[in-house]
């Protein structure tokens, strides 16, 4: 049996070297776990922010021909028409409710608090602020998830906030994966708008 919380696994964390003042939560893709993207983060981290990267839980998943893997939703298919996981997706959404709600417990305002994902990851967002600021990155050579999908979902994102608060960048090159021109930018964005206080 399946079921679609966050994985009772412990996220994998890297801690600010300083006093934590800013957080960012960071979701994997589909089939991965947290702590890939922790290593990623520890390498450009900056001292005053705790870097949170949780699991999924493990479910059968449609597009992989049922195999169980961790995966935030279920993904049915990756053509436009495709029938999407609502259901799923607001569930993961609110499933990374409490991992916020812990940060403020422990002294971070939430508006020093950075919500982001790679792949799937990237998809439990709702509820958003227009005023939000949002970097999305993409490859353009990524095989399934085409730059004509990161195209049309920054798109629809500029509807949902203020169009001057997205950035969209695309590398030259770069697959499903990340690169380190990509992992710099993520740094820049991460550090102009969670900077030092005090």
């Amino acid at each position: 049996m399946y079921d679609n919380n966050m994985s009772a696994l412990l996220p994998a964390i890297v801690p600010a070297i300083l006093k934590a003042t800013a957080a960012v939560i960071f979701l994997h893709g589909l089939g991965d776990t947290g702590h890939g993207w922790a290593e990623a983060f520890a390498r450009i981290r900056s001292a005053h922010i705790k870097y949170i990267c949780p699991h999924a839980p493990v479910m059968p998943v449609t597009l992989n021909m049922n195999m169980a893997m961790p995966s935030w939703f279920e993904i049915i298919g990756l053509s436009p028409d495709s029938l999407e996981d609502e259901t799923g997706i607001k569930q993961s959404a609110e499933n990374v409710k409490p991992l916020i709600d812990q940060e403020v417990k422990n002294g971070i305002p939430s508006n020093r608090i950075i919500l982001g994902g790679f792949s799937q990851g990237g998809g439990p967002t709702s509820g958003m602020n227009r005023e939000i600021s949002i970097l999305q990155c993409h490859g353009d050579l990524v095989p399934l998830v085409t730059l004509m999908f990161g195209s049309l979902t920054v798109e629809k994102l500029k509807t949902l906030v203020n169009p001057a608060n997205v950035t969209f960048r695309t590398y030259a090159g770069m697959m499903h994966s990340s690169c380190q021109q990509e992992m710099m930018d993520i740094k820049q964005f991460i550090d102009k708008l969670l900077p030092p206080v005090g």
